[in-house]
């Protein structure tokens, strides 16, 4: 799929940014790491839409700080600020967080931001999509559209470039050849019209060197990411799927989340296998608050020797450290207070994005 020159300026943006796109023939011999594979750094970004968080803007920005020194325990952090916000976030995240002044639009890195790649040589690239702010939900949303070639041209490295309307929370991949993505998402019409599941599928196999999409149903109710895949599941290891459930049948998710596990229950990964798959509960309704609210146990971040998770103040944080530290007998588990982050409809993962070593 040819990128649209007109989208964000072509080769003269390309030229503006120092941007190399990069050799086909490298590109073919890429792939997309898999999340628990070993971290050079996480990426973040400062809060800067105000309008999602209101009056507690301010605390929501001690709490991107918090996860960034939470995390930078374990490797580094580099925390995209736009001009004017630089000195704030280094005061709040501390010297141990790097900040990178670049403009932004908002603060979903995961989203927004570069999906890293490594080529057969363990070298670097980036690719780049099309950033539409979930399906033209958010404006302005320019400067994001922008972020994963700013990055990509901050660290020197080539670019894939794609059209394809995507975010990186609506894609996990294992590493070895197989990516899983949902239908509500990357098959809405407010991504990709015209675009069929088959070619969708081979967009994504040129850019990340996977050999296998497995698509779930996805989650029609949740409206902010159109059922981004990080909101159902997350890979531990190869064939190993952390899934989250809801024993609540009263509650609409239970269902959802019923059929999208049998889904990926019947479905095998790009080496024949089928998938282990272990239950993870979400919060209950209890914990949220207003109508964004994210209340996904599922959406924890990996990191280098540790997997830090949200915690929302209910007896089921214990359940769930339990449950990771199963899923991943050599990581500290670290279950660090969600606060503001879940009102903006995102958790710890949707916020960073892994630069693998």
């Amino acid at each position: 799929m040819a990128e649209r020159g007109a989208h964000e300026g072509g080769a003269a943006l390309n030229h503006e940014l120092r941007i190399r796109p990069i050799d086909p023939a490298r590109l073919a011999r890429c792939r997309m790491p898999a999340e628990f594979e070993r971290h050079a750094a996480t990426w973040m970004a400062w809060p800067t839409r105000r309008e999602i968080w209101a009056d507690h803007f301010a605390e929501v920005k001690g709490d991107y700080a918090r996860l960034a020194r939470t995390i930078a325990r374990f490797e580094p952090v580099r925390m995209v600020a736009a001009p004017g916000d630089a000195a704030e976030a280094r005061a709040l995240c501390g010297p141990a967080v790097v900040v990178v002044e670049l403009p932004i639009d908002d603060s979903w890195a995961r989203d927004a931001g570069p999906v890293f790649l490594l080529d057969a040589d363990g070298a670097l690239a980036a690719s780049a999509w099309r950033f539409t702010a979930w399906g033209q939900k958010y404006f302005p949303h320019d400067q994001d559209a922008l972020l994963g070639r700013r990055i990509a041209a901050h660290l020197g490295v080539p670019v894939a470039a794609s059209d394809l309307a995507l975010e990186g929370g609506a894609i996990l991949v294992d590493g070895q050849g197989t990516l899983v993505t949902t239908e509500t998402c990357l098959l809405n019409p407010n991504r990709n019209p015209g675009l069929s599941r088959t070619e969708i599928d081979a967009e994504l196999k040129r850019v990340l060197g996977v050999q296998k999409i497995v698509w779930l149903p996805g989650d029609p109710l949740e409206t902010e990411t159109d059922g981004h895949i990080d909101g159902l599941m997350a890979f531990a290891a190869p064939g190993l799927a952390l899934f989250e459930t809801n024993d609540d049948s009263a509650d609409p998710r239970f269902e959802i989340l019923r059929e999208n596990r049998r889904a990926l229950e019947l479905a095998t990964d790009a080496r024949g296998r089928a998938f282990e798959i272990v239950a993870i509960a979400e919060a209950d309704r209890s914990t949220e608050i207003g109508t964004r609210f994210c209340r996904s146990y599922v959406n924890f971040y990996i990191v280098n020797g540790a997997v830090v998770a949200p915690a929302y103040g209910r007896a089921s944080d214990d359940e769930v450290a339990g449950v990771l530290r199963g899923a991943f007998p050599d990581r500290q588990i670290v279950m660090l207070p969600i606060g503001r982050i879940a009102t903006g409809g995102g958790g710890f993962h949707c916020v960073t994005q892994q630069q693998p070593a």
